[in-house]
C-alpha cells in the first residue's frame, strides 16, 4: 500500500481524536481538513518504515496548537445562531453518560486531555504519544495519571477522595 492510501485509511482515527479534542464536529472536520492537506501535500518527507499515524497526529497536535495559539491572540466575538437562521441542535434523551464524559473532558487541561485521548481512544502506545506531543514518555505517564485522576473526580462529581500517600 502506498503512503497516500495508507493515510486514507488513518481517517476515520484522525476525525475521531479532533472530534473529541475540540468537541465541535465542523471545527474537528476542519482540522482534519488541514491535517490531510498538510500530510498529502509534504508526504515526500514521511520516512518508509516509521509509524505512518503518529506522524499524522503530530501534523494535527501541531495544527491545533497553532490555532490556539492564534486564538488566545485575537478575541473571540460570540455569534449567535439563531440570528444566523441556520440549524438547530438536535435533541435526544439518551447517552446522558457520553454527555457527562465530553464535558468532563472538555474541562481537562489541553496536555491531559491531548494524552488520555491519544493513549486511551486511539491505542497509541506512550512513546507514540510522547513522540506526537513532542514531550518525554515520563510526562506522558504523568499526564495520564493526572487526567485519569481528575476525569475520575469530574464524573463522579468529587464523590471520591484522593489517596494520600503515606510515608
Amino acid at each position: 500500500m502506498d503512503t497516500r492510501a495508507a493515510i486514507v485509511v488513518e481517517i476515520p482515527r484522525l476525525r475521531r481524536y479532533a472530534r473529541v479534542l475540540l468537541g465541535d464536529a465542523t471545527a474537528a472536520d476542519d482540522l482534519v481538513q488541514d491535517c490531510l492537506e498538510r500530510a498529502l501535500g509534504r508526504v515526500h518527507l514521511f520516512h518508509a518504515g516509521t509509524n505512518l499515524r503518529a506522524w499524522l497526529f503530530t501534523i494535527m497536535h501541531n495544527l491545533h496548537v497553532n490555532a490556539r495559539v492564534r486564538a488566545s491572540r485575537s478575541p473571540e466575538i460570540p455569534v449567535d445562531p439563531a440570528a444566523l437562521g441556520g440549524e438547530t441542535e438536535p435533541v435526544q434523551g439518551s447517552g446522558l453518560l457520553l454527555r457527562d464524559l465530553d464535558r468532563a473532558l472538555a474541562q481537562l487541561p489541553d496536555d491531559q486531555r491531548a494524552a488520555l485521548l491519544l493513549v486511551g481512544l486511539e491505542g497509541l502506545s506512550y512513546r507514540e504519544t510522547a513522540d506526537v506531543l513532542g514531550v518525554p514518555v515520563g510526562t506522558v505517564m504523568s499526564r495520564l495519571a493526572r487526567g485519569r485522576e481528575r476525569l475520575r473526580r469530574l464524573i463522579d462529581g468529587g464523590s471520591r477522595q484522593a489517596l494520600r500517600q503515606v510515608k
